[in-house]
């Protein structure tokens, strides 16, 4: 093989939340059309790019320690390239080579096309490219993509975010909310099953204030309805609603189409009234649970979780325990619980009364061992249940000593179960379709260890024992309008390269 023959290799480490994990498949979907492959596990990669999060405090000592740790490795090979992007990119800037001079290239969250250009450019003029634009330059669902799993995709209905959460360091970084046209997302959806992905999960900032943009306050639950008529298409989720912007349409969508899954992540933030009004989330406590009581009114089966903050300027100890009181009534089936995260450039950063690290600590353990008990409650009343399952791929740390696999019930919960019994065709892959009955509830998984009473081979399945995963062309602005698509070009899958 010729030097001119030998393709460069990449790889990318993704932080933060799944809006990153799909620019990071955009990010793959580029490089790959660029002549770039995948590294494997042994030796260094020609290229290494750092998709990152701002939402954190430790996110930037993350960030730096591991470019610190990579420094001695660009100095025994120069021309290995070191790119940083994301949200932390966007807001540290040109500081990002101050601090790491190794580092090729810096890119924000509004020019993640630019890549490619950056890395030439970059070799070619060996010195740093740092570009950041302020706006979005090329919508994201307009790039290639290389998608991450066989069997589930995200897709993005929207980007930025038009809310002023004091906490949130988003909005400035991501920009204001831009929609894609309802057409081009159904497109984006029919090329992913026509690739075999099983399950997409619509993804927005504010998912559901969808439509914004071109003035259809009832945009989101078309939308839901619309995947409805997907053939091959089996479950739809979606993340991350705000509370404001729900509406009683989303929910007779959810319970009424049959592919959209019973679940629903509803960030709380805080219980209490007065917090919440510091937050500037526009909803208060009883709204929050009106809207879940509404959920469960349709849909007594639906999953439901959440986001809350603990110790925000000024909590009070009175507060807290109407966040407590809140979760009590809740029950969610889980929550994901930060402890208040200063953020330079946030409103709250600013804000008096920032607590003492030990009582924000010691709330959080509180918080955290009440939610634990009503989790493995509402777990435990599951038991006997007979439950479909999407298997899943490497969501089970102890499957290979237990002997089990891993999959997503149509709620969202992990079940850990025995790929075994006379229903078993041949052998269970990821993104197979199992069902089986649930034997035990712990506070954050079940397991079903009878054997299965159904198991449904699938395309998805035969891809994932091929290793391959679905490559998508860009789908570009168009007009808005629901129902069927506009005839697309087939997606090119690996298998046929």
């Amino acid at each position: 093989m010729t030097e001119t023959q030998v393709r460069k290799t990449y790889q990318i480490r993704t932080f933060g939340c799944q809006m990153n994990v799909h620019d990071s498949e955009r990010l793959a979907g580029q490089l790959e059309q660029a002549g770039y492959v995948p590294a494997g596990t042994a030796g260094s990669p020609d290229l290494i790019v750092f998709n990152t999060c701002a939402v954190r405090e430790n996110a930037d000592n993350k960030l730096y320690g591991t470019l610190g740790h990579l420094r001695p490795d660009k100095t025994a090979n120069p021309d290995m390239q070191i790119a940083v992007g994301g949200c932390l990119a966007q807001k540290d800037r040109g500081e990002i080579v101050k601090r790491a001079p190794w580092v090729d290239v810096v890119f924000g969250t509004h020019n993640i096309g630019s890549l490619p250009a950056l890395l030439e450019r970059a070799r070619h003029n060996a010195q740093a490219e740092v570009e950041i634009l302020e706006s979005l330059e090329t919508f994201p669902s307009t790039l290639p993509a290389r998608r991450e799993s066989s069997y589930a995709s995200w897709v993005s209905v929207s980007v930025g975010c038009n809310n002023t959460c004091t906490f949130c360091i988003v909005p400035s970084l991501r920009g204001k909310e831009r929609d894609r046209r309802p057409g081009e997302i159904l497109a984006e959806v029919e090329a992913l099953v026509a690739e075999g992905v099983l399950e997409v999960t619509l993804l927005g900032q504010n998912v559901n204030s969808y439509g914004v943009e071109f003035g259809d306050r009832l945009a989101f639950g078309k939308l839901l309805r619309a995947t409805g008529g997907i053939a091959g298409l089996e479950r739809v989720r979606f993340t991350s609603p705000h509370p404001a912007a729900f509406t009683s349409d989303v929910i007779e969508a959810m319970a009424e189409t049959p592919n959209v899954c019973h679940q629903l992540h509803m960030p709380l933030q805080s219980g209490s009234d007065r917090v919440l009004r510091e937050m500037r989330r526009s909803y208060r406590s009883t709204r929050f649970l009106n809207i879940l009581e509404e959920v469960r009114g349709a849909m007594p089966d639906a999953a439901i979780t959440t986001d809350i903050i603990v110790g925000f300027p000024g909590e009070t100890e009175e507060d807290f325990q109407a966040t407590l009181d809140v979760v009590r009534e809740a029950r969610f089936a889980s929550a994901f619980t930060f402890q208040y995260s200063k953020r330079p450039g946030t409103p709250a950063a600013t804000m008096p009364d920032q607590l003492p690290k030990k009582v924000v600590q010691e709330r959080y353990e509180r918080l955290v061992e009440l939610q634990n008990e009503i989790s493995w409650a509402e777990n435990r009343a599951l038991v006997g249940r007979e439950v479909e399952l999407l298997v899943a791929e490497g969501e089970g740390r102890k499957d290979a000593e237990t002997r089990r696999m891993s999959g997503r019930a149509r709620d969202g919960r992990l079940v850990h179960f025995t790929p075994t019994g006379p229903a078993v065709d041949r052998a269970v892959r990821p993104g197979d379709i199992v069902r089986t009955v649930l034997t035990y509830g712990a506070p954050h998984h079940l397991v079903a260890d009878g054997d299965l009473r159904a198991h449904r081979r699938t395309r998805a399945g035969d891809n994932a024992e091929a290793g391959l995963r679905p490559t998508t062309n860009g789908v570009a602005l168009g007009l808005p309008g629901f129902g069927a698509p506009p005839a697309q070009p087939a997606p090119v899958s690996e298998c046929a390269r």
